[in-house]
Order: structure tokens, then C-alpha cells, then sequence
């Protein structure tokens, strides 16, 4: 099922997991196909100060996805708003676990899974040098933790076994609850000051899926913009306990890699089939992505222009049709997202992926040659999706330029080359055609004649489905 469920008795609802069919995608518990349409809205922006009033907010967020079919989201539980480990190191605030209880009533309401981030801190000593908006210094021993440094809570026993009380008190509370996607336990934890992240992460997988068995366990690293990411996303891709390979990607001009100055879309499927050649045997997702100003010092100062959310649009759709498990998820979810009220990118994705069996199709991505446009082909058992993106109409035109996206008119698009996979069910031979156009949300019949359909006219993008009988 692609939109939002609504969930029932929680012992009853099923939970997501890696497809048995095909580890590249997720379904649920129950055998229905599950792709991820959401993004993160990890805390209530300016409403949260108060437990009212941000869980009003973030139950008007959620309605908006629900309402356009969306449904996953990520928050992170070491936010100010849901910290309840706040006041001392080792103790839990069962009063702020209530905003929690709340958070994950209201998913039931609107059908939206959540992925839950555990952590996010970057530096536990409030004398370090270093500076940082990440900063938790109750665990220091001055502060009366247990730790004497970042690298010492890493590494120590003690500490160690403290955050397995940490998840243990979080499955007491909310183990074995289908709402939640999965747990995720640090935001981009290769930025913390010190400490061997990657055997902390290796041990406390494991420690994820003992106290959480039916719900999915993840860790993510930093943005992949340079040289550093190569080995680092090798190791957490393929780390065992990982179930599901995420990447973090944005436009950022400060970047190492010049293909995160590009085109937000070419980025975006970049890093996807990055990952998919480490052939991890599990999902790839796009978990974060949107546009920073450089070397992520802020959000992209161009958002302000992007009304039609042609960057959201860009995130949502690539890494799809790279072949990730689900859409991107973006990141600025208030400052962009919602100041834009771009809520309704989310209910094109999921009305172009509309009735769709992942893990049945076998998907085989690719790309297609075509003057004008970048053509990402999935080649499926019955199904072919392509979506076709206009190379001339990008960020620096329409956001930066000021130019308006022109009219694709006439291009003809030859899918015979289709046919170099699963030959026997080419999409040429007997296939049904519609091209769906997202920018207006109209579906549009097509004929295949020779291999080859004529496309009707349209602005940035298309989507071609092409079932075979």
C-alpha cells in the first residue's frame, strides 16, 4: 500500500520489513508492498516551546502528508521537544515521554509510520574548543556523567551499557508498536567529536534488534559530498544489523564532490546507485536531502523562490527511479516545505506510483539516451516506469536565472532499448502506455509505435507506465 494506513489495534497492524521477495524493497508484515513517501519533520519548529501547541503543529504536518498520500516520517528523540533524557545523564523524563505517546497517537490517526532517531549530539564537553550545535554535556563528568570526553562515551563500558538501559527503557515503553518504522540510533554519527562510532554502531545494531526484533534498526552518516564518505558508507552500508542502507545527500555548493553543485536530481540518484553497486542486499533510501547554503551553513537562500518545489519535486522522484526502496526524504521541512505549502509534491510521487508491487517486479533501473532529456527507467516482470526529466530546466535556471521552465513539445522517446532486459517481457510488445504529468496531475493515454511513444507536451517531467498485458 503506498498512502497512508489507517491503523487499528496494535497487535492486529503490521509492521514494516525488508521484502522477502526482493531485499532491495520494503513491504509489510502482512505481504502489502510499503514504499516510503514522507520526509523529516523532526521537531515542531517554532511551536515547540510548548507540548500544545508543537503537537498541534506537528499533527497539522502530518495531516498535510496524509492527505497526499505520504506516510513515514523521522523525528529525532534527542530534540529539545522529546528529550527525555534532559535534566541528568541516566534519567528519563516519564513527563516529556508523554509528547512522545502523543507524537505516536496521532500517527496512528493519519497512518504515518515513524522513523525514530535516538541521538544526535556531537560533543559532551562544555570546555572543548570545538565549537558546536550539538553540545550535551550533562553526560560529562563534570556535569555529573560518566564520561570524560566524546571518544570516552564512545568507547567506555559504562557508558555503553548505559545507553543499553537507554533502549531498554524505550522498549518498555514502545516495543513491538508496528507505527514505527524503525530506530535509528544517531544523526550522522561520523560527525561526533571523537570516539570509535563505527564498533559502537556495529554493537548497538545489535543491541536494536534484540530489544526491538519486528521493528527495523539503521544508523546514517553525514552528507556524501567528498572523498571522506567513500569508505565510511561502504563499512555502515554493508554493516551487519544495518537493515536498511541510508544515504544523505544535499546541494551544496561548499561541497568536494562538484556533482552535489548540479542538478538536484542528477545528485540525489547519484548517491543512490552509489550505494545500490555496494550491492548491500538491503533497501537504499535517500534519508535527508534538500538544498544548504555552502558547506551546510544554513538553508539554500533560493527556497524562498522555489514555489513550485522544484527541488522538493527532484528529491522526491530520483532516487525512486535509481532504484531506492522509496522517495527522497528532504530535509527543512518548515522553512521550505511548509512556507512553500508544497505538501502536494508528496501526493504526486505517490499518484505516480500509484498500485505499484516493488518487490513483484524485480525492478531493473537504467537510463535511456535522449537529446533532451534525462530518461531513469525501472524495467520490471510487468511494469516499466520511466520518468523523464528536461535537461535545460534545473535550480540555476528557473530558481537562480528566473527563467520559466519552457514546454517539452513533440519528443518522441524509443523504448526498444528496454529490451537488452527480460527481452521476453519487452514493453513494446502488447503494453499498455499512459504518461502521467505531476506538474498538472493529468494522465494522459499513449501508443507505442515501433518501440517508440510520442509524449505529450509538458514542463520539467513526465511519467511514463508501461504494463504489460
Amino acid at each position: 500500500m503506498v498512502a497512508g494506513l489507517s491503523l487499528g489495534a496494535e497487535d492486529k497492524a503490521p509492521f514494516v520489513r525488508v521484502s522477502p521477495r526482493d531485499p532491495r524493497y520494503l513491504e509489510l508484515s502482512d505481504g502489502t508492498p510499503y514504499i516510503p513517501i514522507g520526509l523529516n519533520v523532526i521537531h515542531p519548529g517554532k511551536a515547540g516551546g510548548d507540548g500544545t501547541a508543537g503537537l498541534a503543529q506537528l499533527g497539522q504536518w502530518m495531516k498535510a502528508l496524509a492527505d497526499n498520500g505520504a506516510n513515514h516520517l523521522r523525528v529525532w528523540l534527542s530534540i529539545g521537544f522529546f528529550d527525555v533524557e534532559h535534566a541528568k545523564s541516566g534519567v528519563y523524563d516519564e513527563e516529556r515521554a508523554k509528547r512522545t505517546d502523543a507524537l505516536l497517537a496521532l500517527a496512528r490517526k493519519h497512518g504515518i509510520r515513524i522513523k525514530m532517531t535516538m541521538e544526535h549530539f556531537r560533543e559532551i564537553d562544555p570546555a572543548s574548543p570545538r565549537k558546536t550545535w550539538a553540545l550535551k554535556p550533562l553526560h560529562h563528568t563534570s556535569q555529573g556523567g560518566i564520561a570524560a570526553s566524546t571518544k570516552d562515551w564512545f568507547d567506555g563500558a559504562a557508558s555503553r551499557e548505559q545507553f543499553k538501559k537507554k533502549l531498554a527503557w524505550y522498549a518498555a515503553r514502545y516495543g513491538s508498536d508496528p507505527i514505527i518504522y524503525g530506530w535509528e540510533l544517531w544523526n550522522e554519527v561520523n560527525c561526533v567529536h571523537g570516539g570509535d562510532y563505527m564498533a559502537w554502531s556495529e554493537l548497538m545494531l545489535a543491541e536494536l534488534h534484540t530489544l526491538f526484533p519486528q521493528n527495523l534498526a539503521m544508523q546514517s552518516l553525514g552528507s556524501y559530498d567528498g572523498d571522506w564518505g567513500r569508505n565510511a558508507y561502504r563499512r555502515r552500508t554493508l554493516m551487519k544489523g544495518n537493515d536498511v542502507a541510508q544515504v544523505h545527500r544535499y546541494l551544496d555548493l561548499g561541497a568536494q564532490f562538484k556533482v552535489c553543485h548540479g542538478p538536484v536530481d542528477v545528485l540525489a540518484a547519484d548517491a543512490v546507485r552509489d550505494l545500490l553497486a555496494l550491492k548491500p542486499g538491503r533497501p537504499v533510501i535517500l534519508a535527508e536531502s534538500g538544498a544548504v547554503e555552502r558547506s551546510h551553513s544554513g538553508p539554500f537562500k533560493l527556497y524562498a523562490k522555489d514555489k513550485a518545489g522544484i527541488i522538493l519535486h527532484d528529491v522526491l522522484f530520483a532516487p525512486f527511479f535509481a532504484g531506492a526502496a522509496g522517495c527522497g526524504q528532504c530535509w527543512h521541512w518548515d522553512v521550505y516545505v511548509a512556507a512553500n505549502d508544497l505538501w502536494w509534491q508528496f501526493g504526486r510521487f505517490a499518484g505516480a506510483v500509484k498500485g505499484l508491487d516493488p518487490p513483484s517486479e524485480g525492478f531493473e533501473p537504467m537510463m535511456l539516451e535522449h537529446p533532451r532529456l534525462r530518461v531513469c527507467a525501472l524495467k520490471g516482470k510487468r511494469t516499466t516506469l520511466l520518468w523523464c526529466r528536461d535537461k535545460a530546466n534545473t535550480w540555476e535556471s528557473e530558481l537562480r536565472d528566473g527563467q520559466p521552465p519552457d514546454e517539452v513539445r513533440d519528443a518522441t522517446l524509443d523504448v526498444t532499448p528496454l529490451n537488452r532486459v527480460r527481452p521476453t517481457t519487452a514493453p513494446a510488445e502488447g503494453a499498455v502506455a499512459i504518461a502521467y504529468d505531476p506538474w498538472e496531475n493529468r494522465t494522459t493515454p499513449l501508443t507505442l509505435k515501433a518501440g517508440a511513444a510520442t509524449l505529450p507536451a509538458f514542463r520539467r517531467s513526465l511519467v511514463l507506465r508501461l504494463t504489460t498485458k
